[in-house]
């Protein structure tokens, strides 16, 4: 039997497109391959390995270890500690980002007065370098600070950079003022598509302000909110600034360490890297497991 194939000029347009869009995707890809792909299979390498830092030209054997690194990591209960760190971070930051963001850029999109203006101060803290904002809140919430001096002897003892229990919500606090102005902008954005035909039918209804809101912006915005709510998390597993800033490296006791500090710590000052390369595993795993329910509780009912 014999097959008659013809390859039609429509075909043969596909295929042209097919290879245009496969040269356009190439750069990407390869640019995904050197600043993700390799790294994080190098540092999975060393984590399995006994693996020192040593000066150029220099060669040390780096011999396999098995999941000894990764047993170090699970029994440290400072690497304990610095997650339990980020879970209360992301149950206070997260909840509170998308409620202020959503609330905020549903009132910056109604025609108000001074509207850019509240559109750039609160976009503001975003842009500027977090050193800066640091020390606003060092002059704001330190021991001798503006806020101390307010509550006089209703402040809390010790203080709140420097209390165990308020570190970790103080940084929570920080992080979501700090990033408010991004997200209010993709809500902002988001809002744009929502239908103003679907807030003309709800009043109609009967519907007021809150119920609109309820009804017609949360739905419509959804698919934002899981970005923001994914990208809040990813945050949040990545802090290092805020506490190696704020808190003066994750004090008072590691109350407000996180994990990527203790990767900075072990990896670098104390000269472990084997060790900072299985906790940046398991982190990557963490932050991917949270990304997930994230994404599934977001998106449930669609």
């Amino acid at each position: 039997m014999t097959m008659n194939l013809r390859v039609t000029p429509a075909s043969r347009h596909g295929r042209a497109r097919s290879r245009t869009g496969q040269l356009f995707v190439t750069p990407y890809v390869l640019f995904l391959l050197a600043v993700f792909a390799v790294p994080l299979g190098y540092t999975v390498w060393i984590s399995f390995h006994r693996f020192y830092f040593t000066a150029p030209g220099t060669h040390v054997d780096s011999p396999w270890v098995g999941l000894s690194n990764y047993r170090d990591v699970f029994t440290d209960p400072v690497v304990g500690r610095a997650f339990l760190n980020i879970v209360i971070f992301l149950v206070i930051n997260v909840p509170l980002t998308v409620v202020l963001s959503l609330v905020l850029a549903s009132a910056l999109n109604a025609k108000i007065r001074f509207r850019a203006f509240f559109r750039a101060a609160y976009y503001l803290p975003y842009i500027t370098a977090s050193v800066a904002l640091v020390a606003v809140w060092q002059f704001l919430f330190g021991s001798d600070g503006f806020v101390n001096h307010l509550l006089g002897s209703h402040a809390p003892d010790p203080s709140w950079l420097v209390n165990s229990d308020l570190a970790m919500p103080m940084i929570a606090f920080f992080v979501t003022w700090k990033q408010l102005g991004f997200f209010v902008m993709l809500y902002l954005a988001a809002l744009q598509n929502v239908g103003k035909e679907l807030y003309e039918a709800a009043s109609v209804d009967g519907a007021g302000r809150v119920r609109q809101f309820l009804s017609v912006t949360v739905p419509g915005v959804r698919p934002a909110t899981t970005l923001v709510v994914i990208y809040a998390v990813i945050t949040g597993a990545n802090l290092f600034s805020e506490p190696y800033l704020l808190t003066g490296g994750g004090g008072p006791d590691h109350a407000s360490a996180s994990p990527v500090l203790l990767m900075y710590q072990k990896g670098i000052e104390q000269g472990h890297p084997d060790f900072a390369a299985a906790l940046g595993v398991v982190l990557v795993g963490f932050v991917l497991v949270i990304s997930l329910a994230a994404r599934k509780l977001t998106e449930r009912g669609n």
